[in-house]
């Protein structure tokens, strides 16, 4: 077999025309504009160092862009410059770049407060430049290095090719064989190695068998010798939703009237490997409790480490005295992004599981005595929570209503209803024909926009505009997402504008930075801000418009995450 050289492929004239310290210019301007882009504002407020691994990022995103377009165009031998009138070229691509990389390092600072002053922060006054330029340097230069390596293994690939086939052919296998290996020790090495990391230190938090505290002794709480529930097996955030809500004596405080103690369950993860057991184990402790007998009952599904927002659960048992049981499994330990994208079947097994056990038990008594039947969830909760309302099961005998609080993107029954709205309601707060089945709601209000009837089943859909969870789009990739095509929400800054790419990242940054942000915007949810969707969706006996407005202060940050107990 004759063996085929190697192509002089390095003696070509550089499609760019010169290199600067290795780095082809074309398409280290195409990343130096996209670190201009990069600075302007989002719909979260980023510290200088955020900027700045977003700003090397994007920068490296573009060099890659550049480079392929490079590619491509000596791929099809089209005519380069080069010499003098690849010089001048250049230079006069150079300065508008440069010009706007000025211009918008100049600018940053009153970008992020456009949005700072929008979440009631003060005014930014450590937002380096030369920090973020440092920052974003060595962030490139590590993308840097990791695509040198890449394409050192595709030269290795397609080099020891050419001996066996044509250049064209060897080129192509090569590079799909240098795909195929960098996305499996991608996979199953560093991503495998870090979910089980994050899984393992996530599990030791939650204090499970031997380092749970002391289990109650008291035979109304889960975990109690008497109860079905492994009080070590619950973990931190279950021991927590058990514990810390309000008794009969602080509700009474604020109601002036006769109260009961709330009846909570909650089912560990780590109580069965089988999500239906954990499911029955969680009805069992239901009918133990007599949550029956309530008026209320609320199926919750947790976030991704298992947690619930007391704020979405302490003013509603205020709002009903009390008479109120609610129920909460596990499904995970893991952050929610995490769980989204390593652990989403657990959490839809388990939502559906407890549904539909609970759901099969209520419908069998007397609709004059049963209580009545909510779903709840925020983040990931929302979403698997959604996911367990089977429609086709419910419809003869349906639930009640359901609060859904910051319903992931991914979210399909969220979706269809965005995608049902009037044509003349914001996609950030939508009105769905009359307000009977569906309404929209966000810190700012929005339930008075239905002066309809509710009918028989009750679904509000909370949401922040500002919360990059919610309204995070992957096609904005190429094009803009459709709310960014409206009048700013009152939380969004006026400044935010759409940058094909750019926009991607900054709002993917923007979910991992959406719970640190003041509560009531990001992914931060108030509990004043559950009261009036609690309220639309169950409607409380004899509740008026003041009792809000006085529950609002009883809830008011000033108390934590949920309302004052004492």
């Amino acid at each position: 077999m004759t063996k085929i050289s190697r192509p002089p492929v390095e003696q070509r004239p550089d499609a760019s025309g010169s290199r600067l310290a290795g780095l082809a210019v074309l398409p280290l301007l195409l990343g130096l504009s996209f670190f201009a882009a990069s600075l302007t504002p989002s719909l979260i407020p980023r510290p200088w160092l955020f900027q700045g691994v977003l700003a090397g990022l994007v920068t490296a995103i573009g060099y890659m862009i550049g480079q392929l377009f490079l590619a491509a165009w000596r791929g099809i031998e089209l005519p380069s410059l080069s010499g003098r009138a690849g010089r001048i070229a250049h230079l006069l691509i150079a300065t508008p770049v440069i010009t706007v990389l000025v211009w918008t390092l100049v600018h940053a600072a009153a970008w992020q407060d456009s949005i700072r002053s929008r979440f009631g922060l003060e005014p930014i006054e450590d937002f380096s430049t030369v920090a973020i330029i440092v920052v974003a340097l060595a962030v490139f230069l590590v993308c840097y290095l990791i695509g040198w390596a890449i394409q050192m293994l595709f030269d290795l690939l397609r080099y020891r090719l050419y001996r066996v086939m044509p250049m064209r052919t060897a080129n192509v296998l090569g590079l799909a064989l240098a795909i195929t290996i960098v996305f499996l020790v991608t996979r199953d090495g560093v991503i495998e190695w870090g979910f089980h990391v994050a899984d393992e230190s996530y599990e030791t938090a939650q204090d499970l068998f031997a380092d749970a505290p002391p289990a109650p002794t008291g035979d109304r709480l889960p975990g109690s010798p008497a109860s079905h529930v492994d009080w070590g097996a619950m973990g931190q955030p279950g021991r927590n939703f058990v514990l810390e809500g309000p008794d009969a004596k602080a509700i009474s405080a604020f109601t002036g009237r006769p109260a009961k103690d709330p009846i909570r369950v909650y089912v560990g993860r780590a109580q069965d490997a089988d999500p239906v057991v954990r499911a029955e184990l969680a009805l069992k402790e239901l009918q133990r409790l007599g949550a029956f007998d309530r008026k209320v009952l609320i199926v919750a599904s947790p976030t991704g480490t298992g947690w619930l927002d007391p704020g979405g659960h302490e003013p509603l048992e205020f709002m009903h005295d009390g008479d109120i049981a609610t129920v909460a499994v596990q499904y995970s330990y893991l952050q929610s992004p995490l769980a989204l994208i390593f652990e989403t079947q657990s959490g839809l097994d388990q939502a559906t599981a407890a549904m539909r056990t609970i759901y099969d038990h209520w419908k069998t008594l007397p609709p004059e005595t049963r209580p009545r039947f909510y779903l709840h969830g925020i983040s990931l909760g929302a979403w698997s929570s959604m996911y367990s309302m089977d429609i086709y099961r419910v419809i003869n005998d349906p639930v009640d209503g359901a609060l859904w609080t910051g319903p992931p993107f991914p979210s399909q029954l969220w979706r269809r209803a965005v995608m049902a709205r009037n044509p003349d309601s914001p996609y950030v707060l939508p009105k769905v024909g009359n307000g009977q089945l569906v309404r929209f709601a966000s810190q700012f209000g929005g339930l008075d926009r239905s002066d309809g009837p509710w009918g028989n089943l009750r679904v509000v859909f909370l949401q922040h505009a500002s919360d990059a969870i919610v309204f995070y789009e992957p096609a904005s990739v190429w094009r803009a997402p459709e709310w960014m095509r409206e009048p700013r929400a009152p939380d969004v800054s006026p400044e935010m504008r759409f940058i094909p790419v750019v926009t991607q990242l900054q709002l993917a940054l923007d979910m991992a930075l959406a719970l640190g942000v003041p509560s009531g915007f990001g992914h931060n949810y108030a509990a004043r801000d559950y009261i009036e969707p609690w309220v639309a969706v169950t409607d409380p006996e004899g509740w008026e418009d003041a009792d809000s407005a006085r529950l609002k202060t009883w809830c008011s940050d000033d108390w934590g995450l949920g309302c004052r107990k004492e």
